[in-house]
């Protein structure tokens, strides 16, 4: 389902995009990251940070920023067994490259001990606490991280293991934190948890890929479950991000539009929805 090109997408000005999937990937993608970049420029987003499970993305977000001047792109990488888990030495490599592109670290997804479990598969996973203290090689990339001054997201963790994740990076001075898509099946994150993760300075993220009607319904979520989030932990703790690029779903801007249309016939304002797709996420970029 796409939105035809000829409407305007005025209202995407500005976005900060700190979730974007695209090609190349072993992954099945809608659009490559080359296009994603040109597309969300013509929108008049400011900036995107490019997410792959499987590798880091500080290349390829150099080389579109390259080729595609005018909107900031950033890179990221995710503790998944491709990189060696949680590798600090992955992460350090990836903050050094030319360009300092390295903006987000995510904490293992796919390959997390929490989704493996939650899946009930029997595979190999990676872990990142034992008997709820975090492993010593999560401990040192947190201070990696916090040295780079970048971003920690807490990936596809447990509820449980996102608040250990946010107290443990407090505590090390890390102030640019995502509790990652907290409404996801695997992560079922109460309201509590996710107002305690508010309280110490995280930002809870809410994506548009899960909003949407061509969304799977073993990932479809109700908007009345977003607002209530928004409601209950206040947008200025929020975050709205795409996580679009999946084969099945519109590309990033039509898909964006149909996430703020939802939102803003279920009772979200525009004042709220500046705060939570550009305010907030610049601030956690540490855009200027």
């Amino acid at each position: 389902m796409l939105v035809s090109a000829g409407m305007s997408f005025a209202q995407l000005q500005g976005i900060v995009d700190t979730h974007t999937h695209g090609d190349p990937d072993s992954a099945a993608r809608s659009i490559d990251v080359l296009e994603l970049a040109r597309i969300a420029k013509a929108a008049g987003m400011r900036a995107i940070v490019l997410k792959n499970h499987y590798a880091p993305t500080v290349q390829a977000a150099y080389l579109v920023s390259e080729i595609v001047p005018g909107i900031q792109i950033f890179g990221a990488i995710a503790l998944d067994r491709a990189v060696g888990g949680v590798n600090p030495e992955a992460v350090r490599q990836a903050a050094a490259f030319k360009g300092k592109k390295l903006r987000v670290v995510w904490m293992p997804t796919f390959d997390s001990e929490n989704e493996a479990h939650f899946a009930k598969q029997n595979r190999p996973f990676v872990s990142i606490q034992r008997d709820g203290k975090l492993l010593p090689e999560t401990m040192e990339v947190l201070q990696i991280i916090a040295r780079e001054n970048i971003v920690l997201a807490t990936g596809h963790s447990s509820a449980t293991e996102d608040l250990l994740l946010v107290r443990e990076a407090k505590k090390l001075g890390i102030s640019h934190i995502i509790v990652t898509h907290p409404l996801a099946k695997a992560q079922h994150m109460t309201i509590p948890e996710m107002q305690e993760a508010a309280k110490m300075g995280a930002y809870i993220e809410l994506c548009g890929a899960a909003l949407l009607p061509t969304q799977d319904a073993n990932g479809k979520i109700p908007v009345e479950v977003y607002v209530d989030v928004i409601r209950s932990v206040g947008a200025d703790h929020v975050i709205l991000s795409s996580d679009l690029g999946q084969a099945i779903n519109p590309v990033h801007t039509d898909g964006w539009k149909l996430f703020l249309d939802i939102l803003r016939k279920a009772g979200i304002s525009d004042g709220e929805l500046d705060a939570m797709d550009k305010t907030n996420p610049a601030a956690l970029l540490g855009l200027q």
